[in-house]
């Protein structure tokens, strides 16, 4: 992997860096899936200090990058070894190791009352939680460092070299044409506002069995993979052979559950196909969170979502959910791809999911910037949402209450979704316009599909910046444009 000595003793060194990643990433799984309730404070002790640990560890390697990044003849990977270890040792000089042990323990207190306040849909129980977390990320953009705007420090912690005016010039473009493209698809008339199996109920243990053909469907190794239970599905890659996902079983309206599968196992997917030359070194993570959330939203949307994925579920549907059995294929497809306005991000269809992260956005870059305080956040969002969906929630829960995020301390985070979307149908694009994508699903065998990105983005992990693996694989980056395109030759006649 690494011609250059200095490089050699890098990655040496860079081992006990990784455990204690990998050591949190258990432990971060854990927290949401098993831990209980009361665990939460000596869980965020544990994990303050593990942090602080990385931190110590990282910034000792930094005498070790000086020598490299002098270096005249470092290949791709050695170079991308160096520019990664270089944005986590800076991060870690400029944010001092008490602030990364206060950040730790916040959100793990946070992340719990959070699940409280959710359940009551009551903004008051977290917002103490979150006032701390903003003031938080607010002290660490300072640390960091920024030009023009306080928020371009966070958005880059997310998406390298990603800033407010690219992000404005994304929503700029997207916002106002799906605007359009909405009502266009209202007039035609095809595509369903609601279907009568939203309100089907169903069985836990057969939904798990639908869930489970779908990932035999993935093509998912499950001796490298789990799928467990959370209350919010995320997606942790612990180690190169260890990812694991979690989904969630609402009782009703089955398709998202299906689809939350489908889109974790994208992350997953991602997480497995990254070579393993790149294991316990600093590359064998995703290029960026934009990045990798185009891999989820390419299988949830322009896989799963695509009549020939239907038509390969059908079968499993149709054995497992009896009331599903009324229902041809076409109508199946229909009720997967009803398309409306809707309160909830995570259920929302692919036209209006980018008016629920451009909310998140909006209210993020306000708050960090001192232009909005933390208790005016429930109605800055009912507002904002009215404006881009015509829409108010009724409760918090409804509202600012409905992602565990924040409480995380995740700021900079929500627009990698939309960025996610962008990228995904870039691949459509490169794939032939999707037609790539329609050939291997009537084949029924997604390997095609998983080799196109293996070869082209899985494998590469962190060798390069996101915009430069955009513009290996695509020859461009961040185009809102081939987006659009896809919903029009999805959505319209």
């Amino acid at each position: 992997m690494a011609g250059n000595p200095v490089i050699r003793e890098i990655l040496n060194r860079y081992v006990p860096v990784w455990a204690l990643g990998h050591s949190m990433s258990v432990l971060g799984w854990d927290t949401e899936t098993h831990m209980p309730v009361k665990g939460a404070q000596p869980r965020g002790v544990a994990s303050g200090q593990l942090a602080m640990m990385s931190q110590r560890a990282t910034i000792e390697l930094d005498g070790l990058v000086r020598k490299a990044e002098k270096a005249a003849d470092l290949g791709d990977r050695e170079a991308g070894i160096v520019r990664v270890l270089r944005r986590s040792i800076d991060y870690y000089l400029k944010v001092p190791p008490e602030m990364v042990d206060e950040l730790q323990r916040v959100t793990t207190e946070a992340t719990v009352a959070w699940r409280s306040a959710r359940k009551r849909s009551d903004f008051g129980m977290f917002r103490p939680h979150l006032e701390k977390i903003v003031a938080l990320e607010r002290e660490i953009a300072n640390k960091i460092g920024y030009e023009r705007h306080p928020y371009n420090a966070l958005l880059d912690l997310y998406e390298e070299g990603f800033t407010v005016r690219e992000a404005d010039a994304v929503y700029a473009k997207l916002i106002p044409e799906s605007k359009r493209l909405l009502k266009r698809v209202a007039s035609a008339g095809v595509y369903p506002t609601k279907h009568p199996l939203e309100s089907a109920r169903y069985d836990t243990g057969a939904m798990l069995k639908v869930n489970e053909e779908a990932l035999k469907l993935l093509k998912m190794p499950m001796d490298r993979f789990r799928m467990d239970v959370s209350t919010h599905p995320f997606t942790t890659q612990i180690a190169q052979d260890d990812v694991r996902i979690t989904t969630r079983y609402e009782g009703k309206d089955f398709r998202a559950s299906l689809y939350g599968t489908i889109h974790e196992s994208g992350h997953a997917i991602y997480g497995l196909g990254i070579s393993k030359a790149l294991a316990y070194s600093p590359l064998g993570d995703g290029a960026s969170y934009g990045v990798h959330e185009s891999q989820s939203r390419f299988w949830e949307n322009v896989v799963g979502r695509s009549v020939e994925f239907v038509e390969l579920i059908d079968p499993t549907l149709k054995k497992y959910l009896p009331f599903v059995k009324g229902y041809d294929t076409a109508q199946l497809y229909f009720y997967i791809n009803t398309v409306r306005k809707s309160l909830i991000r995570v259920d929302a269809d692919e036209l209006t999911y980018n008016f629920h992260t451009a909310v998140r956005y909006d209210i993020e870059k306000k708050v960090i910037a001192g232009e909005a305080k933390v208790a005016e956040i429930p109605s800055l969002w009912n507002d904002t949402f009215e404006e881009y969906l015509g829409m108010r929630p009724k409760n918090d829960a409804e509202g600012a209450l409905q992602d565990v995020h924040w409480s995380g301390g995740s700021f900079g985070y929500f627009a990698t979704y939309t960025l996610g979307n962008v990228i995904a149908a870039m691949i459509w694009h490169k794939m032939k316009d999707g037609a790539l994508v329609h050939e291997a699903l009537r084949k029924g065998d997604v390997t095609e599909l998983k080799n196109w990105l293996g070869k082209n983005i899985h494998r590469y992990g962190a060798t390069y910046s996101p915009k430069q693996l955009q513009e290996k694989a695509f020859g461009e980056s961040y185009n809102p444009e081939r987006l659009l395109a896809y919903f029009e030759q999805k959505y319209l006649p």
